[in-house]
């Protein structure tokens, strides 16, 4: 017994879109147990665009709607329940209960909780009735009092904080209360301190938002191995913020060749979302959604800095393409490596290296080398060479070290010693980092940020993109392999 979306729609003849949405509220948590229950016959709620121009048109509410419509108009399609299917996306979404009065439409969608392949009969389905219950309770509640358009204003902004006394995550509390008492319920009363916020900040009003994402990176350069990598974003906030329960939404926005956000995790304090961010996922290879945002996320912030949410982003193609190769001749290494850095990237770092390791070898006697680009240091007893290539590439954007390597196999110092880097098994790891940049695009600027609470507050924004074991592996020797499922 669960509604899965609410609406309240405004006819309006005349207009090009014959009405308007006043007021949309999902429950995500509840579209979830949904799409487990329904199956293969599951259909998402749309967005609110799209779902009012179904719900007018199936209702017969559109302007210009004066054909005949066999799928909607015949016979067999006769309604006397007020329970509709709203065609969506090639699929049909059902049931829809929707109630039209005094130029409103009360739309709720029950959940089912079982497969809607074959109809159930509508007696069978508890939501239907937890919706009827609550749409009418809704109609009690705006036929009380004036019908003005700023009473009207009124009461649809106390919706939100109604639904949560009645319906919370969806679920009616009562069948047996009547809204139009929380006409005289005091809105705007002034809020408790909640248990899970110590105190209240006093001083100047200032929210800073940080978005950090990190590529992780396993490159072969080998035709039977394919190439891993993947981007993982953090979003983090510091809210000083007067007032005991302040409001805040940060949304965060895409280039039009940005790459989508996917497995978006929130805080706990994020007071609700688009279906579209939680259904994106990278696990399930069959869902080809790609929300590409605005990304909104409204939360009710703590006194401390918290991380807002969690995503990951798989890019067309990694930062930096390289590749590895080390050969052992006599009684010396021989290696090369080839760097570049992708066209898109942003070429200004803070810092770029590339670690070489050599394990289970003893420490470096002797060194040549010839680079392109940059400076090398050796470190004798680590068996350690850094090619420190600084804070940009050269305009070719491509870097080249090789050399020969010498080791000293008889000494008794403690030397570095790996299981998996056993003869050939060897890699270049890269250490990076790229302020005021992101490789999916993403970025919130002080327009992404809205704050309801006293006082005009500072907004601060940043970015950056850090490397996070990002190996090119040997091409001449075996390798550990990533694959997808085990690299996320």
């Amino acid at each position: 017994m669960a509604q899965r979306a609410i609406w309240l729609v405004s006819h309006e003849p005349g207009t090009p879109r014959g009405g308007t949405v006043r007021f949309s509220r999902r429950y995500p948590t509840v579209e979830k147990r949904a799409k487990t229950f329904n199956g293969s016959s599951y259909v998402p709620v749309p967005e609110d665009d799209p779902f009012c121009k179904a719900l007018l048109f199936e209702l017969r509410l559109l302007d210009d709607d004066k054909d005949f419509v066999e799928s909607r108009d015949s016979c067999s399609r006769i309604s006397k329940a007020s329970v509709y299917g709203l065609p969506t996306a090639g699929k049909e979404l059902w049931p829809v209960v929707a109630i039209q009065k005094n130029g409103l439409v009360y739309v709720s969608v029950p959940l089912v909780e079982q497969t809607l392949s074959t109809r159930p009969p509508l007696i069978s389905i508890s939501g239907i009735s937890q919706a009827f219950d609550l749409l009418f309770g809704l109609i009690d509640f705006f036929d009380s009092g004036p019908k003005t358009e700023a009473d009207l204003s009124t009461k649809v902004s106390q919706l939100p904080d109604l639904l949560l006394y009645i319906c919370p995550f969806g679920t009616l509390l009562g069948t047996n209360f009547l809204l139009d008492n929380f006409s005289n319920l005091s809105i705007n009363r002034a809020p408790k301190q909640p248990a899970w916020k110590a105190g209240t900040y006093k001083g100047k009003a200032h929210v800073a938002v940080s978005i950090t994402e990190k590529v992780k990176s396993m490159q072969y350069d080998k035709r039977d191995v394919a190439d891993m990598w993947q981007v993982y974003g953090t979003i983090t906030c510091k809210c000083d913020l007067e007032g005991v329960m302040p409001n805040v939404t940060v949304s965060l926005n895409l280039p039009t060749n940005g790459s989508p956000l996917q497995d978006i995790l929130v805080h706990p304090c994020v007071t609700s979302l688009d279906s579209a961010v939680l259904t994106s996922s990278s696990v399930d290879m069959m869902d080809d959604s790609a929300f590409s945002g605005p990304y909104k996320f409204p939360f009710t912030p703590p006194l401390e800095s918290f991380h807002l949410c969690y995503y990951t982003s798989q890019v067309p193609v990694p930062p930096i393409l390289g590749f590895y190769q080390l050969k052992e001749e006599d009684s010396q290494l021989k290696i090369s490596v080839h760097l570049k850095l992708h066209e898109s990237v942003k070429n200004c770092f803070e810092y770029c290296e590339a670690h070489i390791p050599f394990y289970n070898r003893g420490p470096i006697t002797h060194l040549e080398y010839k680079v392109s680009f940059g400076q090398v240091e050796v470190l004798r007893e680590k068996s350690l060479l850094i090619w420190i290539i600084g804070q940009k590439f050269p305009k070719s954007l491509e870097i080249n070290l090789s050399g020969a390597v010498n080791f000293n196999t008889m000494s008794h110092q403690k030397q570095p010693v790996d299981t998996i880097c056993i003869g050939g098994t060897t890699y270049v790891k890269l250490y990076f980092r790229i302020p005021d940049y992101t490789l999916t695009g993403c970025y919130a600027d002080q327009h992404s940020v809205q704050v309801f609470a006293s006082g005009k507050p500072k907004i601060t924004t940043c970015r950056e993109l850090i490397s996070s074991d990002y190996y090119i592996w040997n091409s001449k020797a075996p390798a550990p392999v990533a694959y997808r499922s085990l690299f996320l």
